[in-house]
């Protein structure tokens, strides 16, 4: 509660003011009746560009003064993104034959090797492939003996033709079955060269396809899998992609080989960088935006797959006058900043040839003036100019600047609580003597 009373200070200021104001304006024009003046038709009251603040006020609020800068500045595009990793860096270890899953090598997160084993897969059909391999080679020699005793019958014109084709039809398709078991034996990740009846293998082993990080593990000890449920996925990080969503409007600053500057959401404090290499063609879904792909480059620790970024372009450097970006107000689609001047304040409407200047004689009655002075002029008051601006490039927490009126050389302006002073100079109290 005790922070809430300087904000509170501040405001409960800008509302009595508000009272004085409202008595000042009849007080006022009771004196002009008393003069007997002749009061034109009321004018719109034009808008009021200085104030003032008393430093007890301006310490409730915590507002600051500083220079206006000259700083080098990188203007840049911000937009969202994601981390990719492109198709030909990512993989299933997958079985090409059904069986039930004996063993899992792997955990989620593991580093594997192209090659490496994954799991092994049992299926009583993997003896049976491979007894039909070896009983085949029983039956090519007895093929062949055939074969060779038809040919010998045949030159002696002792034999039918037709003997002799049968038995070389047979031989040509033993060796095609064979040929066909030996690759699927090969598949199974079983020599086939190797096979004997006594060294038959009950498991078939499941392999990495790549080099990567198990990012994902489908099935477990005890679950069936075929062609179509993989075991694992791998992904190779290493080969990460960054894609960049930015808007129609910034796309012809874009180029290819422009470096990116990118934080992921999760830990903003670690700063990477990316490198552009193509640039999309058409528009993303429903957002309106273009896909810019880029390569990750330099460190990429803690970096997976997935992950949302903020991504920062940067385009070129400027050097111009720059205020802190909180110096910066922005009212009726217009943009202020406020700077320490000697003008005094005036309230709205204010004519130096009709009105009394800034102050005026009372009389109290018994024969003594009292002056009431401007509160330009009161002891502990700063008065302060409410200048309109262009904005430019902002980058690390300051705004360049370009002023529409002239700002005096070494002028002090607002750099922080901009916003109370904007508050109280558009109030009906923010004028009042």
């Amino acid at each position: 509660m005790s922070k809430m009373k300087p904000v509170l200070k501040i405001f409960a200021a800008i509302a009595f003011s508000g009272i004085l104001y409202g008595c000042g304006k009849k007080h006022d024009e009771q004196d002009r009746h008393g003069h007997g003046a002749e009061e034109p038709m009321a004018r719109r009251p034009e808008a009021v560009t200085v104030t003032s603040l008393t430093s007890e006020q301006m310490d409730a609020v915590g507002i600051t003064l500083g220079p206006v800068e000259n700083r080098n500045l990188t203007e840049v595009i911000k937009a969202n993104g994601i981390l990719r990793v492109p198709n030909n860096n990512r993989a299933n270890a997958t079985s090409l034959y059904g069986g039930v899953v004996k063993s899992l090598s792997v955990q989620l997160g593991d580093y594997v090797r192209k090659g490496q084993v994954i799991a092994t897969i049992v299926n009583p059909q993997f003896i049976q492939l491979q007894e039909e391999y070896l009983a085949l080679a029983s039956q090519m020699t007895l093929a062949g003996q055939e074969l060779q005793r038809q040919q010998e019958l045949n030159e002696g014109n002792a034999g039918a033709k037709k003997n002799l084709q049968t038995a070389t039809a047979a031989i040509s398709s033993l060796q095609v079955r064979r040929a066909s078991l030996y690759q699927q034996i090969q598949m199974m990740g079983i020599d086939p060269d190797a096979l004997s009846d006594t060294g038959l293998k009950s498991a078939l082993i499941v392999m990495s396809p790549i080099n990567g990080t198990v990012s994902n593990v489908f099935s477990r000890i005890g679950s069936y899998v075929d062609v179509s449920s993989p075991v694992a996925e791998i992904v190779d990080n290493s080969l990460l992609h960054l894609d960049l969503q930015v808007f129609e409007k910034d796309l012809p600053r874009i180029r290819v080989g422009q470096e990116i500057n990118f934080t992921v959401t999760n830990n903003p404090s670690v700063s990477y960088t990316a490198k552009v290499f193509t640039i999309g063609a058409s528009f993303e879904n429903e957002s309106k935006t273009i896909a810019i792909h880029s390569s990750v480059t330099g460190n990429k620790n803690g970096l997976i797959d997935g992950m949302n970024i903020t991504g920062i372009v940067s385009l070129k450097n400027v050097t111009a006058p720059a205020v802190p970006t909180g110096a910066i107000v922005e009212a009726d689609g217009k943009y202020y900043i406020f700077v320490e001047t000697d003008k005094e304040e005036e309230e709205p409407g204010h004519d130096e040839h009709h009105g009394h200047d800034h102050a005026h004689t009372e009389n109290d009655g018994h024969g003594h003036d009292h002056h009431h002075e401007d509160d330009g002029h009161r002891e502990g008051k700063i008065n302060f100019e409410k200048i309109e601006v262009a904005k430019g490039v902002s980058d690390l927490g300051y705004t360049a600047i370009y002023p529409v009126a002239v700002i005096p050389a070494g002028a002090r302006v607002v750099t922080k609580g901009a916003f109370f002073i904007n508050a109280k100079m558009s109030s009906p109290a923010g004028h009042a003597h």
